[in-house]
């Protein structure tokens, strides 16, 4: 039987979730400081905050800080639901889904990239939920240090999926339970393809295994007050990715995001994403489902929304060069063609750069993240100018006024490279095509 998603009233789909309790964060100053101080430590794996504290000891404005874990950040939930079974379960997972606005602009799972401070600028430029970097579960649960430094929110990050790699049900309990407060779903990684993956048993390497994916879903679903989310890439042969779409909608996955590539395939630039397996998944199912792959700008977002007839799309890749991706904005490569109907859009990838360093002062992270950011942002204005590039990698230790004097230097060298925007009507066209 094809399942179709019902109209929920709004005050019956709040009553479907408990609402989560109001837990005071506590102040990133509670951050361990020991811990950056030790010499020793690489300088890009301290906190932005931190590192400047040494070199500038002029007074920092006052700043909004990210709310961090405490150590039992679930005491205070309600007693766990659980999911009911069949059509109830799938009208739960659609009304959860709806109230949070049916979001389809994703921010997807990064490793050191879909941080806070990156996600809050893909949020101001389109953006209309987002995922964590995909966590470790066990040291996640095992190490306050790691806890502080590698997760942190805001009020205003959300929707949020808080992802975690994983091969043990309780141990990823222990770890999900110190994040549901914090966001809208937990999200289960199931699609990393790297060797790391690999060695450390998670990611898209489970499925040779899914009796343990199961017992994973399984786990979550039955003990959480916040619905179970999955990432998964497909099996090179279809039926065999129904089935294991539906096995995880049967284990209790409120949501799938689904990457059209195999595990083999790792080159997003040399596999093209399989939205017709996407197709078939969405199809097969009753949950909401989300397509990953070939999003490049909002022409790939509108095409695979249509062959897919999923309810969003998650962008990765794209989005590292041009985080204003969603707001209609494309890198020049990507108006080879239609240059008669596109125009400078008065924002290039420094700029994005700028807002983003002005949003880690505000929300620090490591360093060794902001590093990669302004590789990614910068990488064609690096091809002019290759000498900055290389007084960015002879610096051992990054400062903000660092990073502000190297945009500026840029500028002063006479490098800028537009981001471009269609023609305003064929924008507002795209847009109302989105929202219908």
């Amino acid at each position: 039987m094809n399942f179709k998603p019902i109209t929920m009233i709004p005050l019956r789909v709040t009553s479907l979730y408990p609402p989560l309790p109001t837990v005071k964060p506590t102040m990133a100053q509670t951050r361990t400081r020991t811990l950056h101080s030790d010499p020793s430590q690489d300088s890009d794996d301290l906190l932005c905050s931190d590192s400047n504290n040494h070199d500038n000891q002029q007074e920092q404005p006052e700043h909004e800080e990210p709310s961090s874990l405490p150590e039992t950040a679930s005491s205070s939930l309600p007693s766990p639901r659980g999911y009911l079974s069949g059509e109830a379960r799938a009208e739960r997972a659609w009304a959860h889904w709806t109230k949070l606005g049916r979001p389809k602009l994703i921010v997807a799972p990064m490793v050191d990239n879909s941080e806070l401070p990156f996600r809050m600028l893909c949020r101001r430029y389109g953006a209309e939920a987002a995922y964590t970097p995909m966590l470790h579960s066990r040291i996640f649960t095992e190490s306050e240090k790691y806890r502080n430094e590698e997760f942190a929110t805001c009020k205003e990050d959300r929707p949020l999926f808080v992802q975690f790699c994983a091969n043990d049900p309780e141990i990823l309990l222990n770890a999900a339970r110190r994040v549901e407060p914090y966001c809208d779903y937990v999200d289960i990684n199931l699609g990393c393809p790297q060797r790391i993956a690999r060695r450390g048993n998670y990611g898209a390497f489970l499925m040779d295994n899914l009796p343990l994916v199961k017992s994973l879903v399984e786990k979550l679903a039955l003990n959480l007050n916040v619905p179970v989310s999955c990432k998964i890439r497909v099996f090179p042969n279809l039926q065999d990715t129904i089935k294991y779409a539906k096995m995880l909608e049967d284990a209790g996955c409120s949501l799938l995001a689904v990457h059209g590539r195999t595990r083999d395939e790792k080159d997003g630039k040399k596999f093209r994403a399989d939205w017709n397996a996407i197709k078939a998944v969405k199809n097969a199912l009753r949950i909401p489902v989300l397509a990953n792959g070939n999003v490049r700008h909002m022409e790939d977002v509108q095409k695979c929304l249509e062959e897919t007839g999923c309810e969003g799309v998650l962008s990765a890749e794209s989005l590292l060069e041009n985080p204003a991706l969603f707001a209609g904005f494309r890198t020049a490569e990507w108006i080879v063609g239609s240059e008669e109907i596109s125009k400078d859009g008065n924002l290039d990838q420094a700029d994005l750069l700028v807002e983003y360093l002005k949003l880690c002062e505000k929300y620090p992270v490591p360093w060794r993240m902001i590093r990669s950011h302004v590789h990614k942002l910068l990488g064609e204005w690096f091809r002019i100018q290759p000498g900055v590039r290389e007084d960015l990698n002879a610096q051992n230790r990054l400062t903000f006024e660092f990073l502000y004097n190297l945009v500026d230097r840029l500028r002063e060298l006479g490098v800028r490279i537009p981001l471009y925007k269609k023609d305003a009507d064929d924008a507002e066209i795209l847009a109302d095509d989105l929202a219908s």
